[in-house]
C-alpha cells in the first residue's frame, strides 16, 4: 500500500454514509467527503452488497458496488489464508464477542497495518484499542 492509511472502513460506515435514514448519516456524509487515504477489505465490501441486495434489490446492491469502485482514496485489501489465519486468532481471542468474520478479518487488517482510527458504527471494532470515529465526533 503506497501512501499511510488512516483510516478502516467497515460496513456500517458505508451503510451510514448512504443510507439518509441511518443515525450516523449526517458525520459519514461529511466524512466521505474529504476522505483520507483509507482501507477496506474485500469482506466488508461483499458484506455492504449483501445488506444493500436483502434490504432493498440488486439496483441498489450493484449501485453500491458502483460507489466503492469509485470511492477514491478508498484501498481494497484482499482476504486471503494469512488474514484468515489472523482473523481466526482473533475471533479465538475475543471467543466471548459476536464477531463476524468480517469484522475480526478488518481488526487483523488494521493491526497489520497500525491504522489507529476505524469508520464504524459497530463497537466491536474498537475491541483493540482502535479509536472507533463515531465515538470522537
Amino acid at each position: 500500500m503506497a501512501r499511510k492509511v488512516e483510516a478502516y472502513v467497515d460496513t456500517s460506515a458505508f451503510i451510514a454514509f448512504v443510507d439518509r435514514s441511518d443515525t450516523h448519516h449526517p458525520l459519514f456524509l461529511r466524512l466521505f467527503s474529504q476522505p483520507p487515504q483509507l482501507v477496506t477489505t474485500t469482506l466488508v465490501v461483499a458484506e455492504g452488497h449483501a445488506w444493500f441486495l436483502r434490504r432493498y434489490d440488486r439496483t441498489r446492491a450493484l449501485q453500491f458496488l458502483a460507489m466503492i469502485e469509485d470511492l477514491a482514496p478508498l484501498q481494497i485489501a484482499s482476504v486471503g489464508t494469512s488474514e484468515l489465519t489472523g482473523a481466526t486468532r482473533i475471533l479465538r481471542k475475543f471467543s466471548d464477542q459476536d464477531l463476524t468474520v468480517a469484522d475480526a478479518a478488518g481488526l487483523h487488517l488494521m493491526r497489520e497495518l497500525k491504522v489507529s482510527t476505524c469508520w464504524s458504527t459497530d463497537f466491536h471494532l474498537g475491541l483493540t484499542g482502535v479509536s472507533l470515529v463515531v465515538n470522537e465526533h
